[in-house]
């Protein structure tokens, strides 16, 4: 892209989050702390503005989180801001690797306090919070396993957390293994690996999610073994994630598997009855769904097995449905909407319903390109104009709920890393409010995609094809990723 159509996009993107802040704020405070605001540069997630030397740390200060939340409204991928004084952008424009490592942004829903402990997360929720207490010494590498949506992205991101607002003085490093390669490559082409390893061997704390993404990357694999074996010796501490035990890492190197054994590996196991009982109990009470029958919930949980996000699903599916028939969310109207199937787990007891039902990535992109007036050539390209953008996040939020793919098999399909369907997955929940324009798009793309087989009894109303996450956006600010 050209500096000039950089430019344009970019005007274009802040005249957006300027109208909707116009709308939200009063004329005089909106003329005399934002209309000065000028946009500098988008670097990744982060749109960079700069303010008058005189007035930036009162807008830091009152005006953060309404220009934060109008930027990830804005649909261009974005959902941090930062402020630089006046005459101070060229240094704050500099790319990512002149200025050091740029940690992934933390969902503030991560942190230990929401965090549902039962027995197959006990040792693994304990094992981080003496981590995150004594960093470099308690657990040191605390190595987390287990398959997705149990609660390891969750931990991690609670000890980072913790770590940041215990300890501000420590410089915490949270990315995943895909971002960490990619950061590699990317000093590799331009300035060498000595100032890569330089900017991750000043960390105090690395925190990378998915490191079985590291698995048949051999330079990879070697640039991470000098880094490891720095920061352990100079007990920085360091705490990893994946969907397998370090001795099933088979494609990766046998001296880093020894690495991540060499502290306390704890296993996020699939939550109990009792356990999944407590999570959609969580769920109801931040979403503030009206649950009288508290049997309700406990049917839910012995219908859905499995993660947290089939529970979250199952639980938006019966709040949504209990809306649309003006019924209370009771153990029977949960029994109609979770249909009950022949397949049933070792333990008896019958699972959700069959993947098998759930529409292709590419059926939802051909959906959602038919309904946004785009190409799928743009869908998967590197556009990042409004509608293009839109689009793509649609389409990366609708697999991630009509589907059972996990975020990197998303991903693929969209020529993205993982991270990029997570934040896709977060804005367009926080869109997503009773009339919305994206909620329409949503409602007629579900119209396009085929109907799920259903066994339903003449004599119950029919159950309509509803956007996941639609009634439980209006009320968070952002969903429950895959913890």
């Amino acid at each position: 892209m050209t500096p000039a159509a950089l430019s344009d996009e970019l005007a274009s993107i802040w005249e957006g989050v300027r109208q909707s802040l116009r709308n939200q704020l009063p004329e005089t405070a909106f003329r005399l702390w934002i209309d000065p605001l000028r946009p500098v540069s988008a670097e990744r997630s982060t749109l960079h503005l700069s303010a008058p030397k005189t007035t930036r740390a009162w807008v830091e200060r009152r005006y953060s989180a309404p220009l934060r939340t109008a930027v990830q409204a804005s649909g261009a991928g974005l959902d941090r801001v930062v402020l630089v004084a006046a005459g101070e952008e060229t240094s704050s424009s500099a790319p990512p690797w002149a200025r050091g490592v740029e940690s992934l942004p933390l969902d503030p829903h991560h942190t230990f306090e929401r965090f549902v402990i039962g027995p197959g997360n006990r040792l693994a929720h304990a094992a981080a919070l003496a981590a995150a207490e004594s960093p470099g010494e308690a657990y040191n590498p605390l190595f987390l396993h287990g398959p997705p949506g149990l609660g390891k992205t969750h931990l991690l991101g609670a000890v980072a957390h913790y770590l940041r607002r215990r300890w501000p003085a420590l410089t915490v490093h949270y990315t995943t293994a895909d971002r960490f390669t990619a950061d590699f490559v990317g000093a590799l082409r331009r300035d060498g690996p000595e100032r890569f390893k330089q900017r991750y061997r000043e960390l105090d704390a690395l925190l990378i999610d998915d490191v079985q993404a590291l698995e048949g990357k051999e330079s990879t694999q070697e640039e991470f073994v000098h880094t490891f074996n720095a920061l352990h010796a100079a007990g920085k501490q360091i705490v990893l994630s994946s969907d397998r035990p370090p001795d099933a890492l088979a494609r990766l190197a046998e001296r880093l598997r020894d690495r991540f054994a060499w502290g306390l590996c704890a296993e996020l196991a699939t939550p109990d009855l009792r356990t999944r009982t407590a999570l959609l109990w969580r769920m109801a009470l931040e979403d503030a769904t009206e649950v009288h029958d508290p049997a309700a919930l406990k049917e839910i949980a012995g219908l859905v097995l499995g993660n947290v996000r089939r529970l979250q699903g199952a639980m938006t599916r019966v709040t949504a449905f209990s809306s649309m028939l003006s019924q209370p969310i009771t153990p029977s109207l949960a029994r109609r909407v979770l249909r009950r199937t022949p397949s049933e787990d070792s333990a008896g007891e019958p699972a959700i319903s069959p993947v098998e039902d759930s529409p292709s990535v590419q059926t939802i992109q051909q959906a959602v390109c038919s309904v946004c007036g785009v190409s799928h050539q743009d869908l998967v390209s590197t556009k990042r104009n409004a509608r293009v953008s839109q689009a793509r996040q649609l389409a990366m939020y609708l697999s991630r709920e009509q589907t059972s793919l996990s975020l990197s098999a998303i991903a693929h399909e969209f020529n993205r890393d993982h991270t990029t369907v997570l934040h896709a997955t977060r804005a367009v929940s926080a869109r997503l409010e009773p009339g919305s324009p994206t909620t329409a798009l949503l409602q007629r793309t579900c119209e396009l995609l085929p109907e799920r087989s259903s066994s339903s009894s003449e004599d119950e109303p029919p159950i309509h094809r509803w956007p996941i996450g639609s009634h439980r956006s209006s009320t968070a600010s952002s969903p429950r990723s895959k913890p």
